[in-house]
C-alpha cells in the first residue's frame, strides 16, 4: 500500500507511530496511508527552514522570480500526472482538476511579476535634507493549513507568494488528499528552489496546534470550515501571529426577471453541482424574484438538473464525481433530510445513488429542493455538496436582504439584463465577493480573494497585492545625510578604511 510522508529537508523521515487511511472516493476503498505527524516533526521543518530562509530572503527578487517561472513550467509539464493524482484521491473529475491546478497556476504567474510588487515608496525632500523610504521584507516563516476540496489550488495560492516575497514556507494539507501539495513541493526543489524553504508536514488537529503555537511561524494562511477557521484565528492570534483564516460559505445566485434563464440554468448547473458542490464559491442558493420568475426557472432546471451525468473521476462525460469521504456523504445526505423534514419540497432527491461498479463509492446525485425558508438550519448552514436550493422572493430588496443577512458573507451573484439593478445590488449587498452575470466570482490572481462575516478572519484578503502585504512587513527609513565632512570643511570625501 502506497504510503504518503512528509517533505522535509532536514534528513531522512521519522518512523510514523499514527497513520490515516486515504480513500478512492470512487470506489470507496483504502488506497494510501498518510503519516500523521507530531510537534517534532515540525521542530524539524522550523529548523530547515530557519537555516535556509536568511539566504533566500537575500536572493533578489528578480533571480526569485525565476524559480517561479520554472516551476510553473514544470506544473505545468506535468498537468496530466498532478490532475490524475489529484482526481484519484479527492474524487472530482478529470477537467474540475485541471481547473483547480490552472486557478493556482495564475497565481504563480502574479508571483513571476514579485520584483515589481515588492517595490516600496519614496519621497524626496520630506524635510530639509530629509528622505523617507520603505521596503518590504519577508516575515520569515510562514505557514499554511489547506483544506481538502482544493488540494493544488489553495497550496499554490499560498506558497507562491509567500515563498517569491522571500520566506520559508510550510504546508500542512488535508490528512484527505494530502499527494498533490507533496508533488508540488517536490517540482519546486527541481525548478531551483533551496531545500528548506518549501516543505510539507503531514498531520491532523495535533500538528495545526504546533503550527499554530510555534513562536518561529510568523504567519498563517488558514481554509475550511468557519467554526474551525475561528479556531485558527484566534489561537494563532493569541500566540502572536498574523493570521488570515477562511471560512464557509452559504452564496446566494440573485435571479431577476429580466434575466437569460437558459444561461442561468447552465451556469446554476456548474455552480451548483460542479465538484460535487465541494466548493467555498460554489452557488448553493438560488433566489427567484417573483412567482413566475420561480415558476418559470423551476421548470427549466428540473430537465437540466435530470441531464446531469454523475460518474467516476476518469469519465470524461461526467459533470461530476464523488464526494470525498463516506463521512461527507452521509453528512450530506443528512442535511437533505434535514431540509425535507423542514419543511422544504423535494423535487429531485439525490440520496441512495449508486454507480454501477461502483456501489461502494461516494457518489450523491445532484438534488433540487424548492420552497426553502430563512428560518431552516438547512439554510443557514453549508452543505457543501451537491444540493441546490430555491429561496423565493417577492421582491428586489427581499433578494438583496437574503445574502446580505446570512451570517456567511463569501460570494454572491445577480443575473440581469438591467445595469441599474446590478450596480445597485453590487453597492449595496454585505457580501465580500459579488458576481454580475457571473456565477462563481473569483477574482483573477491579480486582484484579491476573500469573503466577510463568518467567510473571513483576519483583515488581508488572499493573493494579489493583498497577499504580498500579508507575507511581508514594511520597514520605513527617514535618512538625513549631513552636508560637509567630518573636519568642518565642506569639501566631498569618500571615506576610505585604514
Amino acid at each position: 500500500m502506497r504510503f504518503i510522508d512528509h517533505v522535509l529537508a532536514s534528513g531522512a523521515p521519522e518512523p510514523a507511530a499514527r497513520k490515516a487511511p486515504v480513500f478512492d472516493p470512487n470506489s470507496g476503498a483504502i488506497q494510501a496511508e498518510v503519516a500523521l505527524g507530531t510537534a517534532a516533526t515540525l521542530e524539524r521543518a522550523i529548523a530547515a527552514a530557519q537555516a535556509a530562509q536568511p539566504a533566500w530572503a537575500a536572493t533578489n527578487p528578480q533571480r526569485r522570480a525565476r524559480v517561479m517561472f520554472r516551476f510553473k513550467e514544470l506544473v505545468e509539464a506535468h498537468m496530466d500526472e498532478l490532475a490524475h493524482l489529484l482526481s484519484s484521491e479527492h474524487g472530482k473529475v478529470i477537467a474540475d482538476s485541471k481547473g483547480d491546478i490552472q486557478r493556482g497556476l495564475e497565481v504563480v504567474e502574479f508571483a513571476c511579476g514579485i520584483p515589481h510588487a515588492l517595490k516600496g515608496e519614496y519621497t524626496q525632500g520630506a524635510g530639509p535634507g530629509i528622505d523617507v523610504y520603505s521596503m518590504r521584507q519577508p516575515i520569515g516563516i510562514g505557514a499554511g493549513i489547506t483544506p481538502f476540496n482544493f488540494p493544488a489550488m489553495i497550496p499554490l495560492w499560498m506558497s507562491a507568494v509567500a515563498i517569491a516575497c522571500g520566506n520559508a514556507f510550510i504546508i500542512k494539507p488535508s490528512e484527505r488528499d494530502p499527494s498533490v501539495p507533496v508533488r508540488l513541493a517536490e517540482l519546486f526543489l527541481e525548478a531551483g528552489l533551496p531545500a528548506g524553504i518549501c516543505q510539507v508536514v503531514q498531520g491532523d488537529k495535533e500538528m495545526v496546534d504546533a503550527i499554530l503555537d510555534h513562536p518561529a511561524i510568523g504567519a498563517v494562511s488558514f481554509v475550511g470550515s468557519s467554526d474551525i477557521a475561528h479556531y485558527v484565528y484566534n489561537r494563532g492570534v493569541a500566540a502572536g501571529k498574523r493570521v488570515q483564516a477562511m471560512g464557509g460559505a452559504k452564496n446566494h445566485g440573485i435571479v431577476m426577471p429580466d434575466a437569460d434563464l437558459d444561461q442561468v440554468v447552465n451556469d446554476l448547473a456548474g455552480a451548483a453541482f460542479g465538484s460535487a458542490g465541494e466548493r467555498c464559491m460554489a452557488l448553493p442558493v438560488v433566489v427567484p424574484v417573483g412567482e413566475d420568475t420561480a415558476e418559470r426557472l423551476r421548470a427549466k432546471l428540473i430537465p437540466a438538473i435530470h441531464a446531469l451525468k454523475v460518474g467516476v473521476s476518469t469519465d470524461p462525460e461526467a459533470h461530476y464525481g464523488p464526494v470525498v469521504t463516506q463521512a461527507h456523504k452521509e453528512k450530506i445526505e443528512g442535511w437533505i433530510a434535514r431540509c425535507a423534514e423542514e419543511g422544504g419540497e423535494l423535487v429531485i432527491d439525490g440520496r441512495g445513488f449508486t454507480l454501477q461498479g461502483h456501489e461502494n463509492g461516494f457518489f450523491v446525485g445532484p438534488t433540487l429542493i424548492d420552497h426553502v425558508t430563512p428560518t431552516m438550519d438547512s439554510y443557514h448552514n453549508e452543505i457543501f455538496g451537491p444540493v441546490l436550493q430555491i429561496v423565493r422572493a417577492k421582491d428586489f430588496d427581499e433578494a438583496l436582504a437574503l445574502p446580505s443577512k446570512h451570517h456567511y458573507g463569501n460570494g454572491v451573484a445577480i443575473f440581469t439584463r438591467n445595469g441599474h439593478a446590478g450596480r445597485e445590488f453590487a453597492a449595496r449587498v454585505n457580501v465580500g465577493m459579488v458576481g454580475i452575470n457571473v456565477p462563481i466570482p473569483v477574482p483573477v490572481a491579480y486582484h484579491t480573494f476573500g469573503g466577510w462575516k463568518r467567510s473571513a478572519f483576519g483583515d488581508t484578503n488572499q493573493h494579489g497585492m493583498e497577499g504580498v502585504k500579508f507575507w511581508t512587513k514594511v520597514k520605513t527609513v527617514t535618512q538625513r545625510w549631513p552636508d560637509g565632512s567630518p573636519d568642518g570643511s565642506n569639501a566631498f570625501v569618500i571615506p576610505t578604511m585604514g
